[in-house]
């Protein structure tokens, strides 16, 4: 069992910056993927960004040129900095974490943290 605890929204104006972290219980070796995804009210959760363990990382197009993914390995997080803030990146952001076991995957979440930007 992987627990993840998101950190590091709030609210800011447009084209400000926020940086989110999600601590792993686990050492984050161990996860393949680990990645942000976010959810406003009445839609599907949408993937926002994923740096697997070895290998490219992958942004929503909606995000490329504005947000970074970053996996720090010493201190068992994955980061995600926002820059040029939009009001429509307003949502809650969930990090999530793929763990292979044999031939399957575990996927597990965070509890969300809410982003919102306004001014």
């Amino acid at each position: 069992q992987v627990q993840l605890v998101e950190s590091g929204g709030g609210l800011v104006q447009p084209g400000g910056s926020l940086r989110l972290s999600c601590a792993a219980s686990t050492n984050i070796f161990r996860l393949n993927v680990m990645a942000w995804y976010r959810q406003t009210p009445g839609k599907q959760r949408e993937l926002v960004a994923a740096a697997p363990r070895t290998g490219s990382r992958i942004y929503a197009s909606s995000v490329e040129g504005r947000f970074t993914i970053s996996r720090d390995p010493a201190k068992n997080t994955v980061d995600l900095q926002m820059n040029s803030l939009k009001p429509e990146d307003t949502a809650v952001y969930y990090c999530k974490a793929e763990a292979a076991v044999g031939t399957t995957t575990d996927n597990y979440w965070g509890q969300g943290t809410q982003v919102t930007v306004s001014s």
